[in-house]
């Protein structure tokens, strides 16, 4: 695709779009697990009509249904495409270590600077089942409409016109606000959300697919909903405990994985250019 076939206006309409569909199918999921959890919280039934809709919604955005005008450009835009073995790996070792560095980097942040905690529901009156299958639709929902509408459309459009520094640069401020709005507007969280939107924004660029996005995006999630934000309220300001030993071991988790982090990129993006070379 040529940078004079993408014209400004798509390219809002598409912002437009990855806002739209990340609000909608995430407003949708709530409501289900909320009846879901009143009326019958043994039995997870939320969980498996909104896989079905998650289904539909990927096979639609891929190029399936109407208008059959569409579909050609549904599908290149989503940049949902298969990636080499070795991609994979790289990817998800990148992601790994990324993901390992902002649970660092989060915490670190937290206990310098007092943030709104995240408003998750209380699960401990659920059956563990239910809340296991809930988080890791939780996380598949958040992942997969951030990076087709995001990631996919919208970074994909501005890749094309602008170069991919450009459009990931772009895509993670545009998103910082929208991660702001509920999480409140703070230094820290903006530092996170713009520092893990600019990681999966490269992650994309680099593999011009969102599929190793997609699972990283989703461990990720699934990693701070069970394992770091429920217990944000526990951790002590730094100004209260000082520079303890437990802080210092987050700062330098932070700081060995990022940059571990860095090389496995680095080293993802010399194997995606091997790999698009042997396609010719």
């Amino acid at each position: 695709m040529n940078s004079s076939d993408i014209r400004p206006l798509r390219i809002v309409g598409y912002g437009f779009l990855a806002f739209a569909l990340t609000t909608i199918t995430g407003g949708v999921w709530s409501a289900l697990l909320i009846v879901n959890l009143r009326s019958r919280p043994e039995l997870p039934w939320s969980v498996g009509v909104m896989a079905v809709l998650l289904v539909l919604v990927w096979k639609y955005l891929k190029g399936a249904g109407w208008p059959r005008s569409t579909a050609a450009a549904r599908r290149r835009d989503l940049r949902g495409d298969p990636v080499s073995a070795a991609v994979w790996c790289w990817a998800l070792a990148a992601g790994a270590l990324a993901i390992a560095s902002l649970t660092g980097l989060w915490i670190v942040l937290v206990r310098i600077v007092s943030v709104p905690p995240h408003a998750l529901p209380d699960f401990s009156r659920y059956p563990a089942t239910t809340v296991a299958l809930a988080l890791v639709m939780s996380s598949a929902v958040g992942a997969v409409t951030e990076e087709a509408g995001f990631r996919g459309y919208f970074q994909g459009a501005l890749e094309s016109r602008f170069g991919a520094i450009a459009a990931i640069a772009i895509t993670a401020l545009v998103m910082a606000p929208v991660h702001a709005l509920s999480q409140g507007f703070v230094w820290p969280v903006l530092v996170f959300y713009v520092t893990v939107d600019v990681m999966l924004g490269a992650m994309a660029a680099l593999c011009r697919s969102i599929l190793p996005g997609i699972v990283v995006h989703a461990a990720g999630l699934f990693v701070f909903f069970e394992a770091i934000w429920p217990h944000d309220a526990e951790r002590l300001p730094l100004r209260l405990s000082g520079g303890d030993a437990d802080f210092w071991l987050d700062v330098c988790q932070a700081a060995i994985c990022a940059a571990l982090a860095f090389a496995a990129f680095f080293r993802l993006r010399r194997v995606a250019e091997q790999q698009r070379l042997l396609r010719g």
